[in-house]
Protein backbone atom coordinates (compact mmCIF):
# COMPACT_ATOMS: atom_id res chain seq x y z
CA UNK A 1 0.00 0.00 0.00
CA UNK A 2 1.38 3.41 -0.99
CA UNK A 3 0.27 6.70 0.57
CA UNK A 4 1.24 10.24 -0.38
CA UNK A 5 2.00 13.11 2.02
CA UNK A 6 2.36 16.91 2.07
CA UNK A 7 5.20 19.26 3.15
CA UNK A 8 6.07 21.23 6.30
CA UNK A 9 8.33 24.08 7.35
CA UNK A 10 12.12 23.81 7.68
CA UNK A 11 14.55 24.93 10.41
CA UNK A 12 18.31 25.45 10.67
CA UNK A 13 20.69 23.86 13.21
CA UNK A 14 22.70 26.02 15.65
CA UNK A 15 26.52 26.26 16.02
CA UNK A 16 28.99 27.04 18.85
CA UNK A 17 32.39 26.36 20.58
CA UNK A 18 35.24 28.33 22.27
CA UNK A 19 38.01 25.86 23.14
CA UNK A 20 40.74 28.50 23.20
CA UNK A 21 39.08 30.43 26.02
CA UNK A 22 38.87 27.26 28.11
CA UNK A 23 42.59 26.52 27.65
CA UNK A 24 43.54 30.08 28.63
CA UNK A 25 41.22 30.22 31.66
CA UNK A 26 43.90 29.25 34.27
CA UNK A 27 46.14 32.09 33.06
CA UNK A 28 43.24 34.53 33.06
CA UNK A 29 42.31 33.51 36.61
CA UNK A 30 45.93 33.97 37.75
CA UNK A 31 46.21 37.42 36.16
CA UNK A 32 42.83 38.49 37.55
CA UNK A 33 43.57 37.41 41.13
CA UNK A 34 47.07 38.89 41.02
CA UNK A 35 45.86 42.21 39.66
CA UNK A 36 43.13 42.50 42.29
CA UNK A 37 45.54 41.46 45.06
CA UNK A 38 48.11 44.14 44.09
CA UNK A 39 45.51 46.90 43.71
CA UNK A 40 43.37 46.35 46.83
CA UNK A 41 44.14 46.95 50.50
CA UNK A 42 45.95 44.26 52.49
CA UNK A 43 42.87 43.57 54.65
CA UNK A 44 40.93 42.12 51.68
CA UNK A 45 43.67 39.49 51.01
CA UNK A 46 42.64 38.37 47.52
CA UNK A 47 45.99 36.58 47.31
CA UNK A 48 44.47 33.68 49.25
CA UNK A 49 42.57 32.74 46.07
CA UNK A 50 45.79 32.01 44.12
CA UNK A 51 45.62 28.22 44.80
CA UNK A 52 42.49 28.17 42.61
CA UNK A 53 44.60 28.75 39.48
CA UNK A 54 46.60 25.46 39.53
CA UNK A 55 43.46 23.62 40.64
CA UNK A 56 41.70 24.86 37.49
CA UNK A 57 44.74 24.08 35.33
CA UNK A 58 44.54 20.39 36.33
CA UNK A 59 41.24 20.11 34.43
CA UNK A 60 42.59 21.39 31.10
CA UNK A 61 46.42 21.30 31.09
CA UNK A 62 49.12 18.59 31.16
CA UNK A 63 51.20 18.00 34.28
CA UNK A 64 54.23 20.22 33.53
CA UNK A 65 52.30 23.41 32.63
CA UNK A 66 50.16 22.86 35.75
CA UNK A 67 53.30 22.70 37.93
CA UNK A 68 54.77 25.76 36.22
CA UNK A 69 51.59 27.71 36.84
CA UNK A 70 51.72 26.71 40.51
CA UNK A 71 55.34 27.88 40.68
CA UNK A 72 54.30 31.19 39.09
CA UNK A 73 51.62 31.61 41.74
CA UNK A 74 54.27 31.01 44.43
CA UNK A 75 56.50 33.75 42.94
CA UNK A 76 53.52 36.11 42.73
CA UNK A 77 52.74 35.45 46.39
CA UNK A 78 56.35 36.10 47.38
CA UNK A 79 56.27 39.37 45.41
CA UNK A 80 53.08 40.39 47.20
CA UNK A 81 54.76 39.77 50.54
CA UNK A 82 57.26 42.58 49.77
CA UNK A 83 54.41 45.00 49.07
CA UNK A 84 52.20 43.84 51.95
CA UNK A 85 54.46 42.30 54.62
CA UNK A 86 51.65 41.09 56.87
CA UNK A 87 49.63 38.86 54.48
CA UNK A 88 50.13 35.48 56.16
CA UNK A 89 52.41 34.53 53.29
CA UNK A 90 53.69 31.20 54.75
CA UNK A 91 50.14 29.81 54.98
CA UNK A 92 49.19 30.87 51.44
CA UNK A 93 52.50 29.57 50.03
CA UNK A 94 51.88 26.22 51.74
CA UNK A 95 48.35 26.13 50.31
CA UNK A 96 49.61 26.89 46.80
CA UNK A 97 52.28 24.17 47.06
CA UNK A 98 49.80 21.59 48.34
CA UNK A 99 47.18 22.42 45.72
CA UNK A 100 49.80 22.39 42.95
CA UNK A 101 50.97 18.89 43.92
CA UNK A 102 47.40 17.63 44.07
CA UNK A 103 46.59 19.34 40.77
CA UNK A 104 49.63 17.76 39.09
CA UNK A 105 48.50 14.30 40.22
CA UNK A 106 44.93 14.99 39.10
CA UNK A 107 46.21 16.14 35.70
CA UNK A 108 48.23 12.92 35.41
CA UNK A 109 45.14 10.79 36.14
CA UNK A 110 43.04 12.79 33.68
CA UNK A 111 45.59 12.29 30.91
CA UNK A 112 45.68 8.55 31.62
CA UNK A 113 41.89 8.35 31.36
CA UNK A 114 41.90 10.40 28.16
CA UNK A 115 44.46 8.04 26.66
CA UNK A 116 42.34 5.04 27.67
CA UNK A 117 39.25 6.64 26.14
CA UNK A 118 41.21 7.39 22.96
CA UNK A 119 42.26 3.74 22.66
CA UNK A 120 38.68 2.59 23.30
CA UNK A 121 37.48 4.88 20.53
CA UNK A 122 40.10 3.48 18.17
CA UNK A 123 38.76 -0.01 18.89
CA UNK A 124 35.18 1.22 18.44
CA UNK A 125 36.11 2.81 15.11
CA UNK A 126 37.74 -0.44 13.98
CA UNK A 127 34.66 -2.41 15.07
CA UNK A 128 32.40 0.00 13.21
CA UNK A 129 34.44 -0.43 10.02
CA UNK A 130 34.07 -4.21 10.34
CA UNK A 131 30.36 -4.23 11.18
CA UNK A 132 29.31 -1.20 9.13
CA UNK A 133 31.99 -1.15 6.51
CA UNK A 134 31.94 1.64 3.92
CA UNK A 135 29.41 0.88 1.21
CA UNK A 136 30.13 1.21 -2.51
CA UNK A 137 28.84 4.53 -3.81
CA UNK A 138 27.63 2.89 -7.00
CA UNK A 139 26.68 -0.61 -8.12
CA UNK A 140 25.77 -0.85 -11.81
CA UNK A 141 23.17 1.91 -12.30
CA UNK A 142 22.35 2.21 -8.58
CA UNK A 143 23.76 5.03 -6.42
CA UNK A 144 24.00 4.25 -2.69
CA UNK A 145 24.85 6.50 0.25
CA UNK A 146 24.64 5.72 3.98
CA UNK A 147 24.20 7.52 7.29
CA UNK A 148 24.92 6.11 10.74
CA UNK A 149 24.95 7.82 14.13
CA UNK A 150 24.88 5.93 17.45
CA UNK A 151 22.86 7.42 20.31
CA UNK A 152 25.78 6.60 22.65
CA UNK A 153 28.37 8.71 20.86
CA UNK A 154 31.30 7.25 22.81
CA UNK A 155 30.29 3.79 21.62
CA UNK A 156 30.26 4.83 17.91
CA UNK A 157 28.21 1.70 17.10
CA UNK A 158 24.83 0.48 18.29
CA UNK A 159 21.86 -1.71 17.41
CA UNK A 160 21.02 -0.25 13.99
CA UNK A 161 22.63 -1.92 11.00
CA UNK A 162 22.75 -1.95 7.20
CA UNK A 163 24.55 -3.76 4.41
CA UNK A 164 24.58 -3.95 0.61
CA UNK A 165 25.55 -6.88 -1.62
CA UNK A 166 26.02 -7.12 -5.38
CA UNK A 167 24.61 -10.59 -6.09
CA UNK A 168 23.70 -12.68 -9.16
CA UNK A 169 20.08 -11.76 -8.44
CA UNK A 170 20.71 -8.02 -8.36
CA UNK A 171 21.66 -5.45 -5.74
CA UNK A 172 20.37 -6.52 -2.33
CA UNK A 173 20.11 -4.11 0.59
CA UNK A 174 19.54 -4.77 4.27
CA UNK A 175 18.61 -2.31 6.99
CA UNK A 176 17.42 -3.18 10.48
CA UNK A 177 17.19 -2.31 14.14
CA UNK A 178 17.82 -4.57 17.12
CA UNK A 179 15.63 -3.85 20.13
CA UNK A 180 17.57 -1.65 22.55
CA UNK A 181 20.51 0.62 21.71
CA UNK A 182 24.20 1.04 22.31
CA UNK A 183 26.67 -1.75 23.07
CA UNK A 184 24.01 -4.14 24.41
CA UNK A 185 22.63 -4.53 20.87
CA UNK A 186 25.91 -4.66 18.95
CA UNK A 187 26.34 -8.44 19.19
CA UNK A 188 22.90 -9.17 17.75
CA UNK A 189 23.40 -6.64 14.97
CA UNK A 190 26.76 -8.21 14.09
CA UNK A 191 25.18 -11.67 13.88
CA UNK A 192 22.51 -10.46 11.44
CA UNK A 193 24.97 -8.51 9.26
CA UNK A 194 27.37 -11.46 8.97
CA UNK A 195 24.52 -13.81 8.09
CA UNK A 196 23.36 -11.45 5.35
CA UNK A 197 26.88 -11.19 3.93
CA UNK A 198 27.20 -14.98 3.78
CA UNK A 199 23.75 -15.74 2.33
CA UNK A 200 22.84 -12.77 0.11
CA UNK A 201 24.81 -14.24 -2.81
CA UNK A 202 23.43 -17.77 -2.49
CA UNK A 203 19.73 -17.59 -1.54
CA UNK A 204 17.56 -17.42 -4.67
CA UNK A 205 14.80 -15.20 -3.26
CA UNK A 206 14.13 -12.82 -0.39
CA UNK A 207 11.98 -15.24 1.60
CA UNK A 208 14.74 -17.85 1.80
CA UNK A 209 17.24 -15.12 2.70
CA UNK A 210 15.14 -13.73 5.56
CA UNK A 211 14.61 -17.27 6.91
CA UNK A 212 18.40 -17.58 7.20
CA UNK A 213 18.43 -14.30 9.15
CA UNK A 214 15.67 -15.64 11.41
CA UNK A 215 17.66 -18.79 12.17
CA UNK A 216 20.81 -16.80 12.93
CA UNK A 217 18.97 -14.44 15.25
CA UNK A 218 17.32 -17.31 17.09
CA UNK A 219 20.62 -19.13 17.57
CA UNK A 220 22.29 -15.96 18.82
CA UNK A 221 19.48 -15.31 21.27
CA UNK A 222 19.63 -18.90 22.58
CA UNK A 223 23.38 -18.57 23.18
CA UNK A 224 23.18 -15.52 25.45
CA UNK A 225 22.11 -15.31 29.13
CA UNK A 226 18.36 -15.63 29.68
CA UNK A 227 18.18 -12.20 31.36
CA UNK A 228 19.25 -10.52 28.12
CA UNK A 229 17.27 -12.70 25.73
CA UNK A 230 14.21 -10.41 25.40
CA UNK A 231 16.51 -7.69 24.02
CA UNK A 232 17.37 -9.70 20.95
CA UNK A 233 14.70 -9.40 18.34
CA UNK A 234 15.02 -7.08 15.38
CA UNK A 235 13.02 -5.39 12.71
CA UNK A 236 14.55 -5.64 9.25
CA UNK A 237 13.89 -4.67 5.67
CA UNK A 238 15.47 -6.37 2.65
CA UNK A 239 15.28 -4.78 -0.80
CA UNK A 240 16.31 -6.36 -4.10
CA UNK A 241 16.87 -4.36 -7.29
CA UNK A 242 17.23 -6.90 -10.11
CA UNK A 243 19.94 -6.50 -12.73
CA UNK A 244 18.45 -4.32 -15.41
CA UNK A 245 16.29 -2.40 -12.90
CA UNK A 246 12.74 -1.32 -13.56
CA UNK A 247 11.40 -2.39 -10.15
CA UNK A 248 12.41 -3.23 -6.60
CA UNK A 249 11.27 -6.09 -4.40
CA UNK A 250 10.86 -5.34 -0.69
CA UNK A 251 10.37 -7.70 2.23
CA UNK A 252 9.55 -5.72 5.37
CA UNK A 253 9.81 -7.54 8.72
CA UNK A 254 8.17 -5.00 11.02
CA UNK A 255 10.48 -2.17 9.91
CA UNK A 256 9.54 1.48 9.16
CA UNK A 257 8.30 1.74 5.56
CA UNK A 258 10.62 3.12 2.87
CA UNK A 259 9.96 6.50 1.28
CA UNK A 260 10.08 6.78 -2.53
CA UNK A 261 10.71 9.93 -4.56
CA UNK A 262 9.32 9.77 -8.12
CA UNK A 263 9.31 12.94 -10.23
CA UNK A 264 8.54 15.11 -7.22
CA UNK A 265 5.91 12.74 -5.82
CA UNK A 266 6.54 11.28 -2.36
CA UNK A 267 5.21 7.77 -1.67
CA UNK A 268 5.46 5.75 1.55
CA UNK A 269 5.42 2.00 0.88
CA UNK A 270 3.47 0.30 3.64
CA UNK A 271 3.65 -3.52 3.38
CA UNK A 272 0.50 -5.07 1.93
CA UNK A 273 0.75 -7.82 4.56
CA UNK A 274 2.95 -7.88 7.68
CA UNK A 275 6.03 -10.10 7.89
CA UNK A 276 7.46 -11.50 11.12
CA UNK A 277 10.33 -9.58 12.80
CA UNK A 278 13.57 -11.50 13.34
CA UNK A 279 13.57 -13.92 16.30
CA UNK A 280 9.78 -13.74 16.74
CA UNK A 281 8.77 -16.54 14.38
CA UNK A 282 8.20 -18.82 17.37
CA UNK A 283 5.55 -16.42 18.68
CA UNK A 284 4.07 -14.94 15.50
CA UNK A 285 4.68 -17.65 12.93
CA UNK A 286 6.88 -17.87 9.86
CA UNK A 287 5.13 -15.33 7.57
CA UNK A 288 6.97 -13.40 4.85
CA UNK A 289 5.49 -11.32 2.04
CA UNK A 290 7.26 -9.49 -0.78
CA UNK A 291 6.01 -6.25 -2.36
CA UNK A 292 7.17 -5.22 -5.82
CA UNK A 293 7.11 -1.57 -6.92
CA UNK A 294 8.43 0.37 -9.88
CA UNK A 295 11.95 1.77 -9.56
CA UNK A 296 12.75 3.63 -12.74
CA UNK A 297 15.72 5.81 -13.74
CA UNK A 298 15.71 8.97 -11.62
CA UNK A 299 13.67 7.40 -8.79
CA UNK A 300 15.10 7.52 -5.27
CA UNK A 301 14.37 5.35 -2.23
CA UNK A 302 15.10 6.23 1.41
CA UNK A 303 15.48 3.35 3.88
CA UNK A 304 15.83 4.27 7.56
CA UNK A 305 15.45 3.08 11.15
CA UNK A 306 12.95 4.33 13.69
CA UNK A 307 15.58 6.59 15.27
CA UNK A 308 14.78 8.96 12.39
CA UNK A 309 11.00 9.08 12.67
CA UNK A 310 10.96 8.90 16.49
CA UNK A 311 13.19 11.94 16.98
CA UNK A 312 11.08 14.46 18.92
CA UNK A 313 11.17 18.22 19.18
CA UNK A 314 10.64 20.18 22.42
CA UNK A 315 6.88 19.79 22.18
CA UNK A 316 7.15 15.99 21.84
CA UNK A 317 6.18 15.93 18.15
CA UNK A 318 7.82 13.29 15.95
CA UNK A 319 10.10 14.20 13.06
CA UNK A 320 7.87 14.54 9.94
CA UNK A 321 10.05 12.48 7.57
CA UNK A 322 7.78 12.24 4.49
CA UNK A 323 7.08 15.98 4.60
CA UNK A 324 10.79 16.62 5.03
CA UNK A 325 11.64 14.41 2.03
CA UNK A 326 9.22 16.38 -0.14
CA UNK A 327 11.23 19.55 0.57
CA UNK A 328 14.42 17.77 -0.52
CA UNK A 329 13.06 15.69 -3.39
CA UNK A 330 15.66 17.01 -5.84
CA UNK A 331 18.68 16.32 -3.59
CA UNK A 332 21.11 13.55 -4.65
CA UNK A 333 21.68 10.71 -2.12
CA UNK A 334 24.72 12.15 -0.31
CA UNK A 335 23.28 15.62 0.02
CA UNK A 336 19.94 14.17 1.13
CA UNK A 337 21.52 12.25 4.02
CA UNK A 338 23.75 15.16 5.09
CA UNK A 339 20.71 17.42 5.26
CA UNK A 340 18.76 14.74 7.11
CA UNK A 341 21.43 14.40 9.79
CA UNK A 342 21.70 18.16 10.30
CA UNK A 343 17.94 18.62 10.54
CA UNK A 344 17.52 15.67 12.90
CA UNK A 345 20.04 17.24 15.29
CA UNK A 346 18.29 20.57 15.07
CA UNK A 347 14.86 19.01 15.53
CA UNK A 348 16.03 17.01 18.56
CA UNK A 349 17.68 19.99 20.24
CA UNK A 350 21.26 19.06 19.37
CA UNK A 351 21.20 15.39 20.41
CA UNK A 352 19.78 12.06 19.30
CA UNK A 353 18.04 9.77 21.79
CA UNK A 354 18.21 6.67 19.60
CA UNK A 355 20.56 5.13 17.05
CA UNK A 356 20.01 6.47 13.54
CA UNK A 357 20.74 4.65 10.28
CA UNK A 358 19.61 5.45 6.74
CA UNK A 359 20.33 4.43 3.16
CA UNK A 360 19.57 6.67 0.19
CA UNK A 361 19.33 4.65 -3.03
CA UNK A 362 18.82 6.19 -6.46
CA UNK A 363 18.41 4.62 -9.88
CA UNK A 364 20.70 6.72 -12.05
CA UNK A 365 18.72 8.78 -14.55
CA UNK A 366 19.21 8.17 -18.26
CA UNK A 367 21.50 10.62 -20.05
CA UNK A 368 19.76 13.32 -22.11
CA UNK A 369 18.01 11.72 -25.08
CA UNK A 370 17.93 8.27 -23.42
CA UNK A 371 14.84 6.25 -22.73
CA UNK A 372 13.01 6.16 -19.43
CA UNK A 373 11.72 3.17 -17.56
CA UNK A 374 8.10 2.65 -16.61
CA UNK A 375 6.49 4.16 -13.56
CA UNK A 376 3.82 2.42 -11.62
CA UNK A 377 2.18 1.68 -8.31
CA UNK A 378 2.77 -1.13 -5.86
CA UNK A 379 2.13 -4.78 -6.71
CA UNK A 380 1.80 -7.56 -4.18
CA UNK A 381 3.75 -10.73 -4.80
Amino acid sequence: MIRSVRPRRRHRPPRGGQRQAVLLSPVLVTVLISGIAFSTPREIAFSRLLPAAPALAAAVWPVLPTVLLGASCLLIMIGLSFVYPDLGTPYTVAAIAAVTLAAAYASHLRLQREETLFQVRLVADAAQKVLLRPLPHRLHDIEIESLYRAAQEQARIGGDFYEVADTPYGVRLLIGDVRGKGLSAVGAAAAVINCFRENAHDQPDLRSLVRRLQITMSRYSAAIPAADEPEHFATALIAEIPNGGGHVRILNCGHPPPVFVRSGQIDVLEPTRPSTPLNLSGLLGDHYHVDTVAFSPGDQMLLYTDGVTETRDRTGEFFPLPDWVRRHDAAPPRELLDELHADLLRYGGGRLDDDVAALAVRCRPHPPGGGAGPAGAGVRQ
